[in-house]
């Protein structure tokens, strides 16, 4: 039966729309199917020992087999292109995980992760692409901005990480997968001498692009959340929700370095929300002290993560490159070696 109220306009918008999902669908599975293609064929490459054209022989066959499939199929398959996918066989060995990338991952995106030496911080990026659904803009931007070098998670042991990367396949994220240090907040705009409040007006002003250096998953709540206790009101600078952690997020602005003292303010919120705030089915809330610096030998110290509570520092303004690199690697070592000596027997114990 006709609908009488359908107008040719809503219609010829139903039927593009109809198009445009059929044209992606199409382009999806064109996509799977071509990635999966070139990993075999990097497999096979594999097989025959001719990834990267190894010794003068290989590279010889190596160059035969480009030349006659780009007479056939097109500069898809030149020399280049074939050592490629023979590297993307040997960096994603299993099927299974590869055809699970593929449901957000296209070739473009395994071509920005093939250069990455470290395969924790490839396995990360190719897994938080998939949860998140990144863009190729958005992968190159978290490459570039470090982001597993920033995340807790990269602080850990080789071990532990593997675990982590496990359980976000497993269709769960953990804190240590969410939080970074430092964050990187340039883009507000900020240089010299500024308050307080000049730091959060300028984050609530730029609330999305922070929303996107923070990561997928934050909701913002409120600002200056009000919260009484006895007698005297206190004020929480800003709080979010985090949709995969199902908790409340807690952030504290702090313009100095960090101070031992601001885990008690911290405490006293977090507290409160878990009394006042806390839906059934969530999560206890989490605390984000956003510092100007922070000494790790104290953070660790208090042993903050007990108590639900993370220390990052933030950047309005950013060194070069080069310098925040080997910061981030010195601060992961660092980080890495404690681990070491926490875990290491006692003398006299096995």
């Amino acid at each position: 039966m006709t609908d009488l109220t359908t107008t040719p306009d809503s219609l010829l918008a139903e039927i593009r729309a109809l198009i445009e999902d059929a044209r992606h669908q199409v382009a999806r599975a064109t996509n799977a199917g071509l990635t999966i293609a070139y990993w075999r064929i990097g497999k096979r490459l594999l097989a025959e020992n001719l990834a990267d054209g190894r010794g003068e022989y290989g590279q010889k066959i190596l160059a035969t087999l480009a030349q006659q499939l780009e007479q056939e199929f097109g500069k898809g398959f030149s020399y280049s292109a074939l050592t490629r996918m023979a590297r993307f066989a040997e960096q994603f060995p299993d099927e299974r995980i590869l055809a699970t990338l593929l449901q957000e991952l296209t070739w473009s995106h395994f071509i920005l992760l093939l250069p990455l030496k470290d395969p924790l911080a490839r396995e990360f990026y190719a897994e938080m692409c998939r949860v998140e659904r990144w863009s190729v803009r958005a992968l190159r931007q978290k490459i570039d901005g470090m982001l597993f070098e920033r995340t807790a998670l990269s602080k850990n042991s080789e071990e532990v990480i593997r675990q982590e990367l496990a359980t976000l396949r497993d269709g769960r994220m953990t804190p240590d997968l969410v939080f970074r240090d430092p964050y990187l907040l340039d883009f507000l705009g900020l240089s010299g001498a500024y308050s307080e409040k000049d730091l959060e007006a300028a984050i609530l002003r730029e609330m999305e692009t922070v929303l996107l250096e923070m990561g997928s998953g934050f909701c913002f709540v409120a600002r200056q959340k009000r919260m009484s206790v006895g007698k005297d009101d206190f004020y929480l600078d800003l709080l979010f929700y985090h949709r995969h952690l199902r908790r409340l997020v807690a952030v504290e602005l702090k313009l100095e370095s960090f101070q031992p003292s601001h885990t008690g303010q911290m405490e006293l919120y977090l507290r409160w929300l878990d009394k006042h705030e806390r839906a059934p089915g969530e999560e206890a809330p989490i605390g984000l002290i956003l510092c100007a610096g922070a000494d790790a030998e104290q953070v660790e110290l208090l042993q903050l993560e007990g108590k639900s509570i993370r220390v990052a520092e933030y950047l309005v303004e950013l060194p070069p490159a080069d310098v925040l690199r080997e910061r981030l690697h010195r601060a992961i070592e660092h980080a890495r070696e404690r681990t070491a000596v926490l875990v290491a027997p006692k003398d006299g114990q096995p």
